[in-house]
């Protein structure tokens, strides 16, 4: 299912919450109506950690991770680092990464099997990503833009990326995550596709700019509609069967 929402009136969801299918982490100081969006959702399913990185609430930006690990970036206190220790399950690993480009939202962007990195990424970091998150690792561009986590997003079902990106390479990247990709926006136009948007295997949380058409797109891709249209075609059918029975 995909809601929208907003952090202290920014639009940009991505930029200060981080969504796995293991935890989800959001920035500390926000208000009551952006913590219950995320916690009426997903706290009997995964742990809502309320955290910053670095002394900074643009987390989602700063650090990357999926059901199996989260890194971080050097400047991640040990206080930090700790608590963010203390609130995730015991299976998933935390590591602390000295990285150039330190904010590794916006320079890597995977789901639980695969990673998109940029291509300047250190070696060093590459072997974190892959043993950490367990993940195999591609450096990529998307639409021309090095910056790969800031636009495109995907789950274990499926890819949205930014709306200029040729159909070879939606293709190419089609087949080398082996999900579905899609072209699109988010709030209302915007091709910062990553920043707008936070998505696992079951939830999406997008800016409240974000139009119905938008919304409809990335649910379909994400394979969030737990009543796609043949299944309510077939559950109005079985209905109206029933009745007429």
């Amino acid at each position: 299912m995909a809601q929208r929402t907003q952090f202290e009136g920014n639009n940009e969801v991505g930029v200060f919450a981080k969504l796995t299918n293991a935890y989800c982490l959001v920035a500390v100081g926000g208000s009551a109506n952006f913590y219950s969006v995320f916690e009426g959702d997903l706290a009997d399913k995964i742990p809502v950690v309320y955290t910053s990185v670095g002394g900074c609430r643009i987390i989602g930006r700063l650090c990357v991770g999926n059901k199996n690990g989260l890194i971080v970036p050097n400047n991640t206190t040990d206080q930090e680092l700790q608590h963010i220790r203390n609130s995730l399950p015991d299976s998933v690993k935390i590591q602390r990464v000295e990285e150039r480009l330190s904010a590794l939202g916006n320079v890597v962007s995977c789901n639980d099997y695969c990673a998109l990195v940029h291509p300047d990424l250190d070696k060093e970091t590459e072997e974190i990503i892959e043993d950490v998150l367990g993940v195999e690792v591609y450096r990529q561009t998307v639409a021309g833009n090095a910056l790969v986590g800031t636009y495109c997003a995907f789950n274990n079902k499926g890819g949205l990326v930014h709306s200029k990106m040729p159909v070879e390479e939606m293709n190419e990247l089609a087949t080398l995550l082996q999900v579905p990709i899609a072209a699109g926006t988010v709030n209302r136009g915007s091709d910062l596709i990553a920043a707008g948007l936070v998505v696992n295997d079951y939830s999406a949380y997008c800016g409240l700019e974000t139009t119905s058409t938008e919304l409809n797109v990335l649910s379909n891709i994400f394979q969030l509609s737990e009543f796609m249209p043949s299944n309510i075609n077939s559950k109005l059918r079985d209905a109206l069967i029933d009745t007429l029975a």
